[in-house]
């Protein structure tokens, strides 16, 4: 077994674990309910649309985003960040294919996701690109600056070129904390680039949203209130353990017909008057995972998850301070949150070696990243 949770184990992310999240799992698995519908276990989606809300409001999120809110907004549960890319992406397809056959009201469906072309920075996950495959429509990927930040200039003449080639731009993936380097793309800069275009904008914030809850961090989020769509891993680094990625969206309605099959043995009375989960993801089924985050939220509060993000950012900053203090090293990146870029100096093959023998000895578990040609341990 590789233990995730060994204070050894620095390869990939952090993946939360806590007592009160294993005690709630058990508890969802005690329940053993499949909360598909509302009528399928009531508790099940108002708790979800409860959390959701919870953790909107502690990462200080636009109202539109929040069902409290009285609008169309609201927040969801998804298995992983990987999902949400995707079912946003998927959303943004139906949309731009209403928008484009009220225009065109003599071009086809396949004519219309032939011409389609979504966005993200050459630093973006790899699950953005997967999306785009999945969702069976082209992807860019657009040159980030040299603080590995997608930018609005580099998006903007993206767009213009594709304008100019008769293509449909309708999706765009902003990434706040990218897998190589936790860089923050500028969405103050993507955002009016966007909307201006009318381009769905998803924020991937998987591993750095966590730290959102702390109000020193959230600078990172500036132009949050032009996304469609937002999304991040409480599972990754706010103590509640896999599966738990909270997503919001400012008009599901677009997921929700996208994926709207509604045979008639799922049908019931209260339709309407609460979300029926199974229209904002992709598989049917769902746990009760909203459990999970009701348990850490009430046991820990806001202040105590604060000083768990707070205390790993301190701990970055400690090792970043060694590296430097040592000759042999560099930093390969700014240090952002808990994470840090770190190389021997000199070539990358002596960088390689370093980490064979690390990872070789079984004791401390890293991985690399490279970026610009250049291989770093992370």
């Amino acid at each position: 077994v590789t233990h995730w949770h060994s204070p050894k184990f620095h390869a990939y992310f952090p993946t939360a674990n806590s007592y009160p999240a294993i005690v709630a799992d058990m508890l969802s698995g005690a329940i053993a309910c499949i909360g598909f519908t509302w009528i399928a276990s009531p508790a099940c989606t108002e708790l979800e649309v409860v959390m959701l809300d919870w953790l909107g409001k502690m990462l200080d999120l636009p109202a539109e985003f929040l069902a409290c809110s009285g609008g169309k907004g609201g927040g969801v549960i998804q298995g992983t960040a990987s999902e949400s890319t995707l079912v946003a992406l998927l959303g943004a397809k139906a949309r731009k294919i209403q928008q484009v056959k009220q225009e065109h009201p003599e071009w086809d469906e396949h004519t219309i996701i032939g011409k389609l072309v979504g966005y993200s920075s050459a630093q973006a996950h790899s699950s953005v690109e997967r999306a785009g495959l999945l969702g069976g429509v082209k992807l860019r990927s657009v040159p980030a600056d040299e603080h590995n930040r997608l930018r609005g200039d580099a998006l903007e003449k993206a767009i213009e070129e594709d304008l100019a080639a008769g293509l449909i731009p309708f999706y765009a993936v902003v990434t706040l904390g990218t897998t190589n380097s936790c860089a923050f793309d500028r969405m103050d800069e993507c955002g009016p680039v966007a909307n201006k275009h009318n381009v769905w904008v998803h924020v991937d914030a998987a591993y750095a949203g966590s730290a959102f809850i702390c109000p020193e961090y959230r600078h990172h989020m500036k132009g949050i209130e032009m996304a469609d769509s937002f999304n991040f891993n409480p599972h990754k680094w706010m103590l509640v353990n896999f599966d738990c990625s909270a997503m919001w969206l400012k008009d599901p309605s677009w997921v929700v017909n996208a994926f709207n099959v509604d045979p008639l043995y799922l049908k019931h009375d209260m339709q309407g008057s609460a979300p029926d989960y199974r229209h904002w993801q992709i598989p049917l089924g769902r746990r009760f995972r909203a459990l999970k985050l009701w348990f850490v939220l009430r046991l820990y509060g806001v202040e105590n998850l604060q000083a768990h993000i707070r205390r790993h950012c301190g701990f970055a900053q400690q090792f970043a301070d060694l590296c430097q203090e040592d000759k042999r090293f560099e930093l390969a990146a700014e240090v952002n949150m808990g994470l840090v870029c770190f190389r021997l100096k000199g070539s990358n093959e002596r960088n390689e070696a370093l980490l064979k023998r690390i990872n070789g000895r079984g004791n401390i578990h890293m991985v690399p990243a490279k970026i610009r040609d250049v291989y770093f341990l992370r």
